[in-house]
Formats: C-alpha cells, structure tokens, sequence
C-alpha cells in the first residue's frame, strides 16, 4: 500500500455510531474490555501460527501494554501480536459484521482454544469514549507493509503507510472531554483489574509504586495487571487445598475460609470450567447476589449471573468461565441462550453430586458443617426441582440433642412412637429449646424425639418436607399438650358441667392480661397431673401463616392478624382442682339464678318462635323476643361483674395465668412487675 485511501466502512446505515455510543454496551468501561481481549486475541494466534510452523520468526515480548497519556489526551492498547494489514483492516475493521477470530478459530480449531474473539463490534465500542480512533499495524508477514488507519465517529475512514517498525498493533483513543475519568492512571488500573484480572497473556499498564519521599512514586518495573493462570484454568490434580484458598482469599481478601468448594471441568457438550466456593453463611440470611464472576476465556463478563446459575446458587462465591457464554453483557440475552440453560442444569447437578459425596465419604464432617450450609440446601430445594430430588438423600435432621438424621433415618427412629391414630407419622419440632424447653421436655418424657428447626428458611422448608414425605406432618412441640401433639383414639375429655365450664371460662378469661397484638381462647383438658396447671400453645397453621408471611409481601393479610394463642387450663392439675373446688362452693352457687334466667328468657324466645305463622313474627312478638335478649345480656353483665370480683379475691388463678404467659415470654412491663409483687406476697 503506497498511498492513502479513503472510504466509507461496510455498514448498513450511516447511524451506526450513535447506536454503538449508546447501545451496544450498558456501560461504557466495556471498551477497555473490548480492546484489551482483541490485544490478546492477536497475541495467541501468533503463538498458534508459531506453533504451527507458519511464523518461524522470535515471539519475543508477548504482552499486552496499556498506556495513559494524559497531555495528548489519548489511551493507547499496544500488543506484539499478530498484526495487521491494510487487506486486513479492510476486511476485519471496515466490514463490522465479520469477525476475525471465527475464521480464524475455524482454520486452528484443535489448537486455538484460548481465542477469545469478537474482533469488529468489540473494536467499535471504542467510539463510545473517543472523539477519534486510530490504528497502527505491522502484520508479521515478511516484508508487510505497516499501515494508519484513522475514523472520527462517522462512517468516512482514511488508511495510509507508516513507519511503524514493531510488529503488532497499537489502537490509540483520543478520550472524549466528556469521559476523561478514562485518561486517569487510577481509573484504567481498576478497570483492568474488574475485567482483565486472569487473561493469559500478561497485562501491563503503567509502573509499580513505592512510597519515596512523603509519596507514591513510580519504580522501573512494569506494573503487571493480571494473574495468567488462575486457579481454574489448571488441573485439579495439580492444586493443593492451600492453592483453592489462596485462590479464594485472592477473589474475595479478607473473608473467612471457605467450608469446601467444587472445582468444574468439563468438555462436552459445552465447555465450562471454574470454582466454586461454598462461603460460611451466617444465621441472618439474606440473598448476596454478585457473589460469582462470569467470565470467557478468562475475560470477565459480569458479575451479575441470574439465569447462568439457579438462584440458590446465589449464595455460592467462585468463578464460572466458559467460551459458550458470549461476551454479551445483556442480561436478557444470557437468560435466554440455549447454551447458557445447559450450563445451569450442569452446575445443579454437579453441586447436587458433590454434596452427596462429601456425606457418603465424610459423614462427621459434613454434619460438623450442616449448620453452615443447610440454609443453601433448604433454598435449593425449596426453590430448584431436580436439585431437591437429589438433596433427598443427603438432607439432614438434627434434633434437640444434637444428633443427625438423613429423612429415612429419622421416619424410621419415630414412627413407631409418633404415627397418629389417621397413619401420619407426626415430626416434633421446636425452633427455640431454651424458651421452648417445658415443651420438648414433657415431649421427651412421652418418649417422643423432637427436631430442631430454628433456620430462617424452616417455616418454608417444612411444609416441603410434607409434600415430599408420604404420610407426614410436622406440628411444633408448643402447638398442643404434649398428651394432644400425636392424637390417638383415646383422648381424654375434660368432664365439666355446662355450669362449670361456662363460669371457669370467664373466670380465667378474665384474669388474661392484655398482651399487645395477641388473643387468647380459653380451653379446657385432661392432662398429666404434673404437668403446669395453664399451658399456652399457638395454632400450627396459623403461626405458619404468619411466618412465611414475614417472608412474603403477597401474605401480608395473615402478618397483620393477630397472634392467636390458647390457654389451656388442665382439669388434672392439684392446682387448678382446687381453683374448682372453690368455685362451685363459692362462685357458681352465686351465678345459678342469673343462669337460669338466662336459659329460662330462651326457652320462652324459642317457644314464640315456633308459634310463628309460617316463620314470620309480629311486631309484638319481635318486640318480646327482644326483651328476652335485652335482660339475657343484662344476666350476663352482671355474671361478668361477679365473676371479676371474685376473680380479684383469688390470687391463685391470676398467679398460674401469669406462670404460663412468662414461661412463653408474653408476659411483661407492669403485668410482669405486678407478678413478681403477687409471687412475693404468695410466699409468706
């Protein structure tokens, strides 16, 4: 080439450029990606081609330099690669649609496997931060002519000789005014750490730095950007445990060690390699998501994997690096590649095959680390099908003693103690042992096992479990008595009068104090004669409503009712038999001529209304049926009213109240300050 052409790039529209500034990448950092990876690109096909035989010359310095020059107002990206001609850039410049590095890939496939290649539109994205972008090249085919080639943002190009000498390329950036962030040292040095980290091919951008006379100055030696053969890119056999942690201690500084990680090698029908650590996560769960690095041949992509990696695998840290994920930074276009789907199935099953190994060959170890990791089974089954099939066998129990069970272990520890009297083997389990301890112990002495299930994912994961486990159910241990936790046939009724039940009932009601947020219904059982005269339990399907909806907006209506607590009085207890025993000497005896006129104000109700014609009441007849009404709850005002006042002259019923809301942690402030007095008082 001796003279100086000019002409208009292959595109189809003449408003290419202002497409690429703004949309071909989201942000506009990629170019430096972009540039650096093409760098890389030309200096392992000349290795190929050395290797081949076809460039029998001296490689000599095989690097990539990136260089800030802040008066010229220019970023230049040189290699001492493959170069280029002016036929060359004709064809691999000036038509954007074709890519150099496919074609080349199709000639040196077998050998050229670190290739990264997307020569064209990745070269255009320098436009998005440069007023004007020039190329020189010296391709390294003997006697090649080196060549300048120059465009402004618009479709016109001007090619020329130069005087190049060195073969390779250096592409030169005359930065925009308005991204001049990009001609500082600083912001190029992190950039190409974020994207340029682990390439291949050495990467050098400025000077290391020593503290010399009250400030950082630059040394002789190249600062060299990138690790070129990260843990990932080599053989398992050949790493140590101390390499994965080093590794990982390089991804992440200052985190603890990782629990254990997997390492991902595979050829077909994909390429995928890469690590993946699994990180101590701690009891306040919380989706992290940008925890993995995507990267192409050791170009990073992104850290943003949604759709690459199922979403349990979010709580994951490592790197995933495969040629079948595009360098395409569009999260949409991941989520909906064929290729991308497969790798995310992979990884499933080979997190899902390691985990499984780490039981079967280690079983104390992985249940010294269950605690750590069950929070990312429990969201992997919860929220992955096949993974949940899998995690089936290796999925653990622990129960209040801190004993481990797999699901077939522990249905086979309890079923023949806990199956109820309809065939369901019933799980007990407490999500708090301390505040839960009367509980699981009267559980315990029952003979009955009880679980521990105090993860932030558990209200989720046992509902789960019940859809799973054929003829299951898990109710928590202060659901019920433990005498009512396994119904069986033979359940004892509490043998009380209409007259005493009706008058117990208020009076325990109405020693209640007010708890905020809380309702109570009052019950009455045959229960253990040494078990607490009032015990408090909460419905099992209710609090489990209210639970998952802490965890979901779409549940709120269950996180705004009320807490639904029942007091149940046991009519076994010494305790409370003498509570009755004054109570039908002293109470009842008092309420029996308002209970009559009750009953008797009913009967005469019902009786007009079965002297109705057809069903319809006068106007005298409504009008009696409503005195009748009006003097029953008159009847039943003052039963309130005697029944409070004798409720204030018995200490007894407030006292065993109050022993079961402290013992459920729902007794405070002044109720619990006045409790304390009364208890005192009791003692003397």
């Amino acid at each position: 080439m001796s003279t100086v052409q000019k002409g208009k790039i292959g595109v189809t529209t003449d408003n290419i450029f202002p497409v690429i500034k703004k949309f071909l990448y989201s942000d506009h950092e990629i170019f430096l990606r972009e540039l650096v990876s093409n760098a890389i690109d030309a200096t392992q096909k000349l290795k190929t081609l050395s290797s081949f035989g076809e460039f029998k010359g001296e490689l000599g310095e095989m690097n990539v330099k990136v260089t800030v020059d802040k008066e010229a107002g220019t970023l230049t990206v040189s290699d001492h690669g493959i170069g280029m001609t002016a036929e060359d850039i004709d064809k691999y410049i000036n038509q954007i649609a074709f890519s150099g590095a496919e074609e080349f890939l199709e000639k040196y496939k077998d050998n050229a496997a670190s290739i990264i290649g997307h020569f064209g539109l990745g070269f255009y994205s320098a436009f998005m931060v440069s007023t004007k972008v020039e190329i020189r090249s010296l391709s390294y085919k003997e006697n090649a002519q080196a060549v300048r080639w120059e465009c402004d943002g618009n479709p016109e190009f001007t090619m020329e000789p130069c005087d190049k000498t060195e073969r390779g390329t250096d592409v030169i950036l005359h930065i925009d005014p308005e991204n001049a962030k990009f001609l500082e040292q600083n912001e190029i040095d992190a950039l190409l750490k974020k994207y340029c980290r682990f390439l291949p091919v050495p990467v050098i951008s400025g000077f290391e730095q020593e503290w010399k006379d009250g400030k950082m100055t630059d040394t002789d030696t190249p600062n060299v950007i990138n690790s070129t053969e990260p843990a990932w890119t080599r053989k398992p056999a050949d790493l140590t445990d101390k390499d994965y942690l080093e590794f990982y201690h390089q991804l992440y500084p200052g985190q603890d060690d990782p629990l254990f990680w997997i390492h991902l090698n595979v050829d077909y029908p994909f390429t995928l390699t890469g690590i993946l650590y699994f990180p101590k996560i701690k009891n306040n769960f919380e989706l992290t998501k940008n925890r993995i690095q995507l990267y192409c041949n050791q170009v990073y992509v992104t850290d943003s994997v949604e759709g690459v990696v199922p979403e349990f695998m979010m709580l994951l840290q490592g790197v995933i690096d495969s040629p079948d994920i595009p360098l395409n930074v569009s999260r949409s276009y991941l989520q909906s590649d064929t290729a991308v789907k497969k790798i995310s199935g992979y990884i499933t099953k080979k997190v899902a095959s390691r985990l499984e190994d780490i039981f079967r060959t280690d079983r104390p170890d992985f249940e010294k680390k269950w605690d750590d990791i069950k929070i990312f089974i429990e969201y992997g089954m919860l929220t992955d099908q096949k993974f949940c099939d899998s995690a089936m066998k290796f999925t653990l129990l622990k129960d209040t003693e801190n004993k481990f069970y797999t699901l077939e272990e522990y249905r086979t520890l309890i079923e023949g103690s806990q199956t109820d009297k309809d065939g369901n083997v019933v799980y007990i389990y407490a999500n708090d042992p301390v505040a839960q301890y009367t509980y699981i112990k009267a559980a315990n002495d029952r003979g009955y096992n009880v679980l521990l299930m105090d993860g932030q994912l558990d209200s989720h994961f046992i509902g789960l479990l019940e859809s799973k486990i054929e003829k299951s159910r898990f109710v928590r241990v202060d659901s019920d008595t433990a005498e009512n936790l396994i119904p069986s046939a033979d359940k004892k009724a509490a043998e009380l009068t209409p007259e005493q039940r009706d008058a117990l009932t208020e009076l325990f009601r109405c020693q209640i104090p007010k708890v905020d947020k809380a309702e109570f219904l009052v019950s009455f059982e045959q229960v253990n004669p040494e078990a607490n005269p009032v015990m408090i339990t909460q419905n099992e399907y209710m609090r489990r409503m209210k639970e998952m909806a802490a965890m979901q907006p779409g549940m709120s209506f269950y996180g705004e009712l009320p807490d639904s607590y029942n007091l149940i009085v046991n009519v076994a207890s010494p305790v409370v038999g003498q509570i009755m025993k004054d109570a039908d000497a002293n109470l009842i005896p008092q309420l029996k001529p308002m209970n009559e006129t009750i009953s008797a104000n009913s009967a005469k109700a019902q009786a007009i209304r079965d002297e109705a014609k057809d069903g319809k009441l006068s106007d005298d007849q409504q009008n009696q049926i409503k005195h009748f009404d009006e003097d029953t709850e008159a009847q039943r005002h003052k039963i309130n009213h005697i029944v409070s006042d004798y409720a204030k002259e018995q200490p007894l019923v407030k006292q065993v109240i109050d022993l079961a809301l402290l013992a459920n942690g729902l007794l405070r402030g002044a109720d619990l300050n006045e409790f304390i007095r009364r208890s005192v008082s009791l003692l003397k």
